[in-house]
């Protein structure tokens, strides 16, 4: 049995380990933004949205999270093609600072009480920034990172990259988690919350200074020496039936489904304990934390289970286990959180960690081998554009909608769990097209 110092190294060029801690601090900056907004969404609400109904103002908020992920097929579509034509890092700085200046900015954005309707308009704009560069990032950042990783254990050394999410959202709640400690909730209301956001100049200024000496993809390299003119491939990965297929099995099974599960357990079952169970911030954040430290050694398990028996039955188990057990999962988290309300249970609290967990499960085995697959599905010369198309699609118009759309269910029937409904129809259809089409990638040659 391989170690995995020997795993990283196997079949990887020598600088592999420095490209692959660049390139995930990168998109980790490009987590932390992008989502330390929807870990702040009960906050901003009244800030920017203030309304007599509090349930407006937080759909307000959440409609605003959920603006910036529906613009993220544009900006991949845009940077996607950009990658195919002139170069993967490249299209990395130009993501990374588009990314950093507007989450900054929201730092010191006036409020509504300032400067009026002005606020959430100048908000809305920032995320639309965000998501455009998000589009960008995440999905290019996989090709990038599996281009460099070899052949041998590919699912391994590339389900780094998906822990850059879980670690954006554990770094944002634990500071959220600590000012909310130190500071009084007018101090935190005041200025507080915008702590966040100032950090991420820091990280920018560390994520800019890494990338600059990563080094191109060497198949992006051994293309252009082949074709010296690349063109873009947006248009062409269309017009093929097998690039479109393969582009229609990623939007569907692989990375909607990871969205879905992602958005419910990282983003949208934080919110249910706030907002629904009506938990104390402070006792969610810590369930927060500990669910998000449990998802990082199983992320990286299933990808490496992933390279032993395949990426599509790992996947595949990960989706029909959120399709089987999402709801019940919700229900039980309702009653549990009720009980502990009322009685403060160190039994209940192991309860409602332990549905945490199983949720994170669910999660780890569909996200583990999905850095590897993105790449592993396309051929070489559209790679870029063809994955990080239907992966932002999925992710900006089926997982960033995902808390709105449940939330706005929730109270248009009137019932804390219709919502939940659609992650689960959502995810037994997937699983059924995923067993029926989905291919087989794990032996794929990259360089074809």
């Amino acid at each position: 049995m391989n170690t995995p110092t020997e795993i990283a190294g196997a079949n990887a060029p020598p600088n592999f380990r420095k490209t692959a801690i660049a390139a995930c601090f990168g998109t980790f900056l490009e987590w932390y933004d992008f989502l330390t907004f929807a870990t702040l969404a009960v906050v901003l609400a009244p800030l920017f949205f203030p309304a007599t109904d509090p349930n407006v103002g937080l759909l307000a908020s959440l409609a605003t999270f959920g603006v910036g992920m529906v613009v993220r097929p544009l900006g991949a579509a845009l940077f996607g093609s950009l990658g195919d034509r002139i170069g993967r890092k490249p299209v990395f700085m130009i993501t990374i600072g588009l990314m950093g200046f507007a989450t900054v900015t929201v730092g010191f954005l006036p409020t509504y009480e300032q400067i009026g309707i002005w606020a959430p308009l100048l908000l809305v704009f920032l995320r639309l920034m965000q998501g455009l560069s998000a589009g960008g990032e995440i999905g290019g950042g996989a090709v990038y990172l599996t281009e460099h990783a070899g052949t041998q254990y590919r699912g391994f050394k590339t389900s780094f990259l998906q822990l850059m999410g879980p670690l954006g959202i554990l770094f944002s709640t634990i500071q959220i988690a600590l000012l909310r400690h130190w500071l009084t909730t007018a101090e935190f209301e005041s200025w507080g919350w915008r702590v966040p956001f100032w950090v991420s100049l820091l990280l920018l200024l560390i994520a800019i200074f890494m990338r600059r000496s990563l080094d191109e993809t060497p198949i992006f390299l051994e293309l252009t020496k082949k074709t010296p003119k690349i063109e873009s491939q947006l248009l062409n990965n269309f017009r093929d039936p097998q690039i479109r297929k393969r582009m229609f099995l990623l939007f569907f099974c692989i990375s909607s489904s990871g969205a879905i599960l992602f958005f419910c357990v990282q983003v949208y079952t934080m919110i249910f304990l706030k907002t629904t169970v009506r938990l104390d911030s402070a006792l969610v954040d810590q369930l927060s934390i500990g669910a998000t430290v449990i998802l990082i050694p199983l992320t990286v398990a299933a990808g490496w289970l992933s390279d032993l028996f395949g990426r599509k039955p790992i996947v595949l188990s990960g989706i029909v286990l959120g399709a089987i057990l999402l709801y019940p999962s919700y229900g039980l988290l309702e009653q549990l959180g009720v009980h502990y309300i009322e009685n403060s249970s160190a039994l209940t609290f192991i309860g409602i960690s332990a549905i945490l967990i199983l949720l994170s499960c669910m999660l780890a085995l569909v996200v583990g081998p999905q850095t590897a697959l993105l790449a592993e599905l396309f051929p070489a010369k559209n790679r870029n554009s063809a994955a990080t198309l239907p992966h932002n699609l999925a992710a900006g118009w089926i997982g960033g909608l995902l808390p709105l759309i449940v939330t706005w269910l929730n109270q248009r029937w009137g019932n804390t769990m219709a919502g939940l409904w659609y992650p689960t129809i959502f995810l037994i259809c997937a699983g059924i097209i995923a067993f029926l089409y989905l291919p087989e990638t794990k032996q794929a040659d990259l360089h074809q």
